[in-house]
């Protein structure tokens, strides 16, 4: 049994052939992407040029590598964690 339709991008309604529409689209071609990081990857995009550079990419964010960075001003972090500490102690975090 096929589950798949019948209609397609290529076959309209009618089952005849349908053209895409000329100059309504943006070039849509391949890229270099380099992060600050030192890594790069070839994409596909809309973005005129050969080469795209990024901040930050999944090969260096915290969310994507699971290491998180805190970068602490005057202390605050140290701060938080002693006040914190006592309530840590009292009530540890159930997994």
């Amino acid at each position: 049994m096929n589950f798949r339709s019948t209609q397609t991008a290529q076959n309209g309604p009618d089952g005849g052939s349908q053209q895409m529409k000329e100059g309504i689209h943006p070039d849509y071609h391949a890229v270099k992407v380099h992060c600050a990081c030192g890594s790069t990857f070839e994409t596909r995009s809309t973005h005129k040029g050969e080469l795209i550079r990024v901040e930050i990419c999944s090969s260096c964010h915290p969310f994507f590598t699971g290491k998180q960075k805190l970068i602490d001003t005057a202390g605050r972090v140290e701060r938080f964690q002693r006040k914190y500490a006592e309530a840590a102690k009292k009530n540890p975090v159930k997994q």
